[in-house]
């Protein structure tokens, strides 16, 4: 009996890893004999160490795994491990990395398989049971004399394989869960890895049945991986109308073109539970000159107009896009295209920076553009920005990162925005500059935030501090809100007798505050909003 572990190391712990599962479904569906297949996942927050600790407890002889941007810098440093602990183990790899870039991967692993690999993976691991001539199998990348042979890419695989295994849901334990109606794309960005060979859609029924299992598997969230969902109009009403009427609280995530919906789809979103989907949208950028060196095709018109709509309704999280770097973007063309995308008042607005990915045609097609040479593939500088230039991005970045895009001081935000007339991109610029990133606590970020806001053109200190009080109270109902937004006053208890009698229950601790006016606020902390997950403010005068 040959032993298989298929590894996964995901960029988070709450991450599962579809395509694993998808593996071990498709060895089993072949129903090889003598071979027992294990699924490990992991994620790149254990370190090198730890992981290989756990896939050496499993005493494998294969191991499989994937290679993504993500762990794709750990993973020669892991495999070499794993071989040292582990001798006479046979490591196969595969994953985007490993597909466009195999030649950086080929010597930590016996073998690499490009491509698609339902098909091809099982085939492989019956020829080395077997004792087989593997040199043949399409997508197989080998070393032989010192040189790397690399068989051309396998066609698509001919069926369907369900990944959603007992062992899959008994290992899922709350966690993201990941489902793909189909494959490919129908564009061609410039930037992206997904849009080759266009759009293949799985049998519409079985999307359907997957959907309705996972929705009663105890994820909270289910993602579908479909990179431009909403592609077919037709497919994705039926599927849009599917999630909307599941009994359930699982919220559906989906990427999708805003600029393809249709006036129908747009009044079944309207009908959706609030919280039960959620969007992400590629805008990438608002200046044509980029979108068209990117071969993004895009109608940014309808795009906006599509996402207002959306917006209007209140039942839905919505995602936007923005990528820095694409070749013709000045820095001032990207603040247009931050304001543009701003405007639109997204709950989310992710201001990437482009990576020339392996494979990807602005990697490979002599665009004057810099990038780092290891995962990420970061872009350093171009000919139409500076290293200073991303400096100020990183900034921007950052800030945003810290407060919108985690809802963090959203009223704070529009206060600033209209006190000091600032332009967004220059807000969140500045806001930047002075505050830390990572790993801060939230009560000390209010401190940062407000030693350098108290200072910007026309901004009131008290009319500040009274919009990150109730800022402060509508994120976490008031718990460990810094000593200078506190403020003590002899009505205290009279508020809080005020706030118990118009809830009719006894508020917590905290859960009442007084502004800088007098006025007093209160947290309903029964009522959270599904979509932004703010809790109801209410005032006493």
């Amino acid at each position: 009996m040959r032993k298989v572990l298929i590894l996964a190391v995901n960029a988070k712990y709450t991450h599962t890893s579809l395509a694993a599962w998808l593996l071990a479904g498709a060895v089993a569906d072949q129903k090889l004999r003598d071979i027992e297949v294990d699924v490990l996942e992991t994620h790149i927050g254990l370190g090198e160490e730890e992981i290989a600790e756990r896939v050496v407890a499993a005493r494998p002889d294969v191991v499989g795994a994937s290679t993504y941007i993500w762990n794709s810098g750990m993973m020669p440093g892991l495999l070499t491990r794993l071989r040292e602990l582990l001798p006479g183990v046979v490591v196969i790899l595969g994953g985007p990395e490993a597909t466009h870039n195999p030649q950086r991967l080929i010597d930590c692993a016996d073998y690499i398989l490009r491509g698609e690999g339902e098909e091809t993976f099982p085939a492989l691991l019956a020829l080395l049971a077997a004792g087989g001539e593997v040199s043949n199998l399409s997508g197989l990348c080998f070393k032989r004399g010192g040189r790397m042979v690399a068989n051309p890419l396998p066609e698509p695989p001919a069926r369907l394989i369900d990944p959603y295994s007992q062992a899959f849901m008994k290992a899922l334990d709350g966690r993201i869960a990941y489902i793909e109606t189909s494959r490919g794309c129908p564009f061609s960005c410039a930037f992206c890895l997904s849009g080759s060979g266009g759009v293949r859609f799985f049998p519409l029924e079985t999307a359907k049945a997957q959907l309705l299992a996972l929705s009663k598997s105890g994820a909270r969230t289910v993602k579908l991986v479909d990179r431009t969902f909403n592609c077919d109009r037709a497919r994705s009403f039926e599927l849009f109308e599917q999630v909307i009427r599941l009994d359930c609280d699982v919220c559906f995530h989906f990427e999708v073109a805003p600029d393809l919906f249709d006036a129908a789809t747009l009044e079944l979103l309207a009908t959706a539970p609030p919280g039960r989907i959620q969007m992400e949208a590629g805008l990438q950028s608002f200046f044509p000159p980029a979108l068209a060196a990117a071969s993004r095709t895009t109608d940014l018109t309808a795009a906006a107009e599509n996402i207002k709509t959306i917006l209007a309704c209140g039942n839905i999280h919505l995602h936007l896009d923005l990528i820095a770097g694409l070749p013709y973007e000045t820095l001032s063309d990207f603040m247009d295209s931050f304001d543009a995308a701003f405007a639109l008042k997204a709950h989310t607005l992710q201001l990437g920076f482009l990576k020339l990915l392996p494979g990807s045609e602005l990697r490979a097609g002599g665009w004057e553009i810099c990038a780092e040479k290891n995962p990420p593939y970061r872009i350093t500088s171009s000919r139409w920005l500076s290293a200073g230039d991303l400096e100020i991005l990183t900034f921007t970045e950052r800030a945003l990162r810290q407060t919108y895009n985690k809802g963090r001081f959203l009223g704070t935000l529009a206060y600033l925005l209209t006190a000091s007339g600032l332009r967004p991109f220059s807000l969140f610029e500045t806001l930047g500059r002075e505050t830390q990133g990572h790993h801060v606590r939230l009560e000390d970020y209010a401190g940062q935030l407000y030693s350098v806001a108290v200072h910007l053109p026309g901004v009131q200190p008290e009319e500040l501090k009274s919009a990150m009080i109730r800022d402060y109270m509508a994120m976490v109902k008031g718990v460990n809100m810094p000593g200078f937004l506190k403020i003590e006053g002899k009505n205290s208890r009279e508020m809080t007798a005020r706030a118990n009698k118009r809830l009719g229950r006894a508020v917590r601790r905290g859960e009442v505050a007084i502004l800088p006016g007098g006025k007093g606020i209160f947290v309903d902390s029964e009522h959270r909003d599904p979509v932004t997950g703010l809790y109801r403010l209410d005032e006493i005068e």
